[in-house]
C-alpha cells in the first residue's frame, strides 16, 4: 500500500524575492522621477522663454507706437524730445543694468484720457507727453525687496496737462520733474525683467550741400552710459534742430549732425526669463565672463526700427 506525504503549500514570497522586487520598483520610480523632473524643467524653461518673448514684443511695440506718432515742430526754441542715459544705472551692486535711457517726448498717443477719446472725459487736444524709465523694484509694492526686478515704466501725461505744464518749454526734463514721482505708480508699470533698453537715432546728414559732391549719410547715434564709439549720453530735439554735446563719430562734424534729420528710431532691449531672474537674485559674483555667459543663456534680445517721415 502506497503512502503519500503531504507537503505544506508555499504561501507569500521569500525575503530575497521581496528585496529584488523592491529594487526593481526603486529603479523604475527613480527613472520616472528623473524623466518627470527633466520634462517639468524643460516645460518651465519653455514657458519662461515664451513669456519673455511676449513681454519683449509688447514692450517694443508700445515704444514703437509712441515714436510712430512723435510730434515735433520746426522754427521755435522749444524742446520736443529729451533722451538721456541714467547716471546711476538701476539694479543691485554687481548686477546693474548695462544701459537705461530716460525718454521724454511729445506724441499723439491714442490711449490719452485712458482711451476715452470723443467722450465727456476727453478734454481736447491730441498732443500728449510720454516718458519711459527703467527701475529696479518690486512691480507690486514698489519696495526694494527679494522680489525686486528690472521694471520698465511708462507715464502718459494727457494733452491738457501737457499743454499747461510741458509744451513750450526750452528744457523738457526739468519741467517733467513735477511728474517724475508718479512714475512708480502701479498703473504706469508696463513690463518686468527688462535688463536693459537702448535707443538709436538714425540721422540723415547731407555732406557738401549745394555742390556736385553732395551726398547723404545715415549716421546711427545710440544712447549709452558712456560717450564715444557711436554713443552719446544726451540727445535732444528742439525746434531749432538736434542738440548734441559732441559728434559720436569722426565721419561727420557736430554741426552737420545738428543740421541733420532724424529719419528713424531703433529700440533695442534685453529681457531676462523668470527662471534667469530667480538665479540672478541669488548670485552675487556674476562678473565679467561669468555675467556674459549667464546673459547668453538666460536672456533674449529684441529690437524694432520705426521710420519717422514727419521729421
Amino acid at each position: 500500500m502506497k503512502t503519500f506525504r503531504s507537503h505544506p503549500r508555499r504561501c507569500g514570497f521569500t525575503l530575497v524575492e521581496l528585496l529584488i522586487a523592491m529594487l526593481i520598483t526603486t529603479i523604475i520610480a527613480s527613472v520616472l522621477i528623473s524623466v518627470t523632473a527633466v520634462a517639468i524643467d524643460s516645460w518651465n524653461r519653455s514657458r519662461a522663454e515664451l513669456r519673455a518673448a511676449r513681454q519683449a514684443k509688447f514692450m517694443v511695440d508700445t515704444i514703437a507706437k509712441d515714436f510712430e506718432s512723435l510730434v515735433t515742430r520746426r522754427g521755435n526754441k522749444f524742446e520736443w524730445l529729451s533722451a538721456k542715459t541714467d547716471t546711476t544705472l538701476p539694479g543691485p551692486d554687481r548686477q546693474k543694468s548695462s544701459n537705461a535711457s530716460k525718454l521724454i517726448f511729445f506724441t499723439a498717443a491714442t490711449d490719452r484720457y485712458e482711451g476715452k477719446i470723443n467722450t465727456p472725459d476727453d478734454k481736447g487736444g491730441d498732443v500728449s507727453c510720454v516718458a519711459y524709465d527703467l527701475q529696479y523694484k518690486d512691480p507690486i509694492d514698489g519696495a526694494n525687496s527679494t522680489f525686486s526686478t528690472f521694471t520698465l515704466n511708462r507715464l502718459l501725461v494727457n494733452p491738457d496737462q501737457a499743454f499747461n505744464d510741458l509744451l513750450g518749454k526750452t528744457e523738457l526734463e526739468p519741467a517733467f520733474q513735477a511728474y517724475q514721482a508718479q512714475m512708480v505708480d502701479l498703473k504706469n508699470f508696463v513690463c518686468e525683467n527688462i535688463y536693459q533698453y537702448s535707443v538709436t537715432f538714425h540721422i540723415e546728414v547731407t555732406k557738401n550741400p549745394g555742390t556736385a559732391k553732395a551726398s547723404t549719410l545715415s549716421v546711427p547715434v545710440s544712447l549709452g552710459p558712456t560717450a564715444g564709439s557711436g554713443r552719446v549720453v544726451d540727445f535732444r530735439i528742439q525746434g531749432s534742430g538736434i542738440v548734441l554735446a559732441e559728434s559720436p563719430t569722426t565721419d561727420v562734424t557736430i554741426d552737420e549732425l545738428k543740421a541733420g534729420r532724424v529719419a528713424a528710431v531703433e529700440v533695442s532691449l534685453t529681457v531676462i526669463s523668470d527662471f534667469g531672474m530667480q538665479q540672478l537674485r541669488g548670485e552675487k559674483n556674476l562678473l565679467g565672463s561669468a555675467m556674459t555667459k549667464f546673459m547668453a543663456k538666460n536672456s533674449f534680445q529684441y529690437s524694432k526700427r520705426v521710420e519717422l517721415p514727419c521729421m
